[in-house]
């Protein structure tokens, strides 16, 4: 297949759902982790969960990259604009989520802060080329995905001698958080569906210690329904035969070995930090990246001597819960009610990777059914 919508036909859908129903044991649960925010959105939006058999759920993890951020993190971004003559870049979905109190980027750009929405690490050196008499602050966030990209833009920032430019890196790192979820033992899970777009940077061979240390199959899902279907199959398919492996079905752009030359440029701009919280898993140590020695003049917590804050979530949000794959985001009260896309309390309601938007958008009328 090469299309698309090839990945989306129905037919082939219903074919392989068929085989999961046939080869399925009717007498045991088969509970599968979607560690990543894509994955759980194309489970809602395609319907993928309607055709499977009613012994196989699919389990929410922390693979949002926006909700797994501490709220912590947000107030002292927002301390920084408001402190600072500095102007403050970052992503749509980061504007929204809450921080302490109820306050947000949002609410401190309302109150006169220079906050700015951009679309790439690229856009954030235009905003800093384009100031040269003011401090440009890039609040980066994300996964392995999005980390070489900021590493371009601090060596692109050297090369071009750009000191008004710094970044407030908040860059987390995914095999650990695996780990963390497997080792607490919360998540009653017999799989995982490995994230795509982060594994074409680390490559499959990263889960290695997934699979042997915690006997735990896993598939590298592709993000289209045809990929989820197939991938879930291959997960029962392990489960059955009492396998446990790194399986790859997005062969279409994992390799074994990754990228090796975004590897790379994240080694040259970054090193393991000792310890990084997370949203709901706490404090992980080596699953988080800072900026190390030799680009340390574009680290904008040491320029600006940013303290780390702590603040609490909102009372009655279980998006910790539902990031460590213990509650579904229909069982949180605040869920469609206080809680919705257009007034989020909660992160997993704000990000498009987030589980509560994705069964708020697309599944949240049969759950409330459900629990009549």
């Amino acid at each position: 297949m090469k299309y698309v919508d090839e990945y989306r036909d129905g037919d082939k859908a219903r074919e392989l759902a068929a085989r999961i129903h046939n080869e399925i044991d009717p007498q045991r649960q088969y509970r599968f982790m979607e560690f990543c925010g894509g994955h759980t959105h194309a489970i809602f939006r395609f319907g993928i969960h309607d055709l499977m058999p009613e012994n196989l759920k699919y389990v929410h993890g922390p693979g949002c990259p926006v909700c797994v951020l501490p709220a912590g993190r947000i107030e002292a971004a927002i301390k920084l604009a408001e402190s600072e003559d500095v102007i403050l870049c970052t992503y749509a979905d980061l504007m929204r989520v809450p921080a302490g109190k109820g306050d947000s980027l949002n609410r401190a750009k309302a109150r006169g802060s220079d906050i700015r929405m951009i679309y790439s690490s690229s856009d954030a050196l235009a905003v800093a080329r384009e100031n040269p008499d003011r401090q440009v602050v890039f609040f980066a966030i994300g996964f392995e995905t999005t980390t070489p990209p900021t590493a371009a833009a601090i060596r692109i920032a050297r090369a071009e001698g750009l000191k008004n430019f710094t970044v407030f890196c908040n860059h987390v790192l995914t095999p650990p958080a695996m780990l963390h979820i497997l080792s607490s033992g919360e998540a009653c899970i017999d799989g995982i569906l490995g994230p795509s777009h982060v594994s074409t940077i680390i490559g499959s061979h990263a889960y290695a210690d997934c699979c042997s240390l915690y006997r735990m199959p896993l598939v590298i899902a592709g993000f289209e329904p045809l990929d989820v279907i197939q991938s879930t199959l291959m997960l029962v398919r392990q489960v059955n035969q009492g396998r446990c492996e790194v399986e790859n079905q997005y062969v279409r752009a994992v390799r074994e070995t990754g990228n090796q030359k975004a590897q790379a440029l994240m080694a040259e701009v970054f090193e393991p930090r000792s310890v990084f919280e997370w949203r709901g898993l706490g404090d992980l140590p080596a699953s988080a990246v800072q900026i190390n020695a030799q680009y340390a003049l574009f680290d904008a917590e040491k320029r600006f001597a940013m303290q780390k804050m702590q603040t609490a979530d909102v009372k009655g949000c279980i998006c910790p819960a539902v990031l460590r794959g213990i509650s579904d985001p229909d069982q949180c009260k605040l869920f469609a009610t206080a809680c919705t896309p257009e007034e989020p309390k909660g992160a997993c309601m704000v990000s498009s990777e987030g589980a509560c938007a994705a069964q708020y958008s697309y599944g949240r009328y049969r759950s409330a059914e459900t629990r009549v």
